[in-house]
């Protein structure tokens, strides 16, 4: 189990010669610090999704957990307005709500909108998967980017203008998704993508 793990990793690196030199107390703080890790990662290990977490039989038969991958990031432009932008991506949510940390078993790809001539361009970093796995929904006001493979990424992308869902053309190389869109003065109905 992880908790057994990281006793004996801190076990391994609480300075064992300079032990003698320190007080009672400062043993009692350091089993409080143990017994506050252990709380933590027990917490985090129920937050998991099951798809995160797998096991390996090591050399000595011991089972080891390995957890992950996890992925969080963000990027920051300025926007047409001269307003900053952020954009998250990963599969970690920081939160503000009763759980400090969401995890999903899908990543949020990083994702840039480029706004130029009548047209929307929107550029998804999917790496490591097929182009047949990437299923794209677009909206007049939005697209909606999933993978259900080995790698699954999921985000739902608002676009700053009605776009012509008869008019989109997607592409994917090297792990770069591009959707091309064309701005639309009207609505129109929702149409699936062929990635090309």
């Amino acid at each position: 189990m992880w908790s057994e793990d990281f006793d004996e990793w801190f076990r391994r690196r609480r300075f064992p010669f300079f032990t003698p030199f320190f007080s009672a107390e400062f043993e009692k703080m350091m089993e409080e610090f143990d017994r506050y890790f252990q709380e933590i990662f027990r917490d985090l290990e129920r937050m998991i999704p099951k798809e995160l977490v797998r096991e390996q039989r090591l050399p000595d038969g011991s089972i080891s957990k390995r957890w992950g991958p996890f992925v969080y990031g963000y990027s920051i432009t300025i926007g047409p307005d001269g307003k900053p932008q952020i954009r998250e991506f990963g599969n970690i949510k920081p939160s503000l709500k009763e759980k400090p940390l969401e995890v999903t078993d899908k990543r949020e790809p990083l994702v840039d909108i480029i706004e130029e001539n009548g047209n929307i361009k929107v550029i998804a970093e999917v790496p490591g998967v097929e182009k047949e796995d990437i299923k794209l929904e677009l909206e007049p006001k939005s697209l909606t980017i999933s993978v259900d493979a080995e790698r699954k990424y999921y985000k739902k992308v608002s676009l700053p203008v009605e776009v012509d869902t008869e008019q989109a053309k997607a592409s994917y190389k090297n792990g770069v998704l591009e959707v091309n869109l064309k701005k639309l003065a009207t609505g129109t109905r929702g149409k699936s993508i062929k990635v090309e």
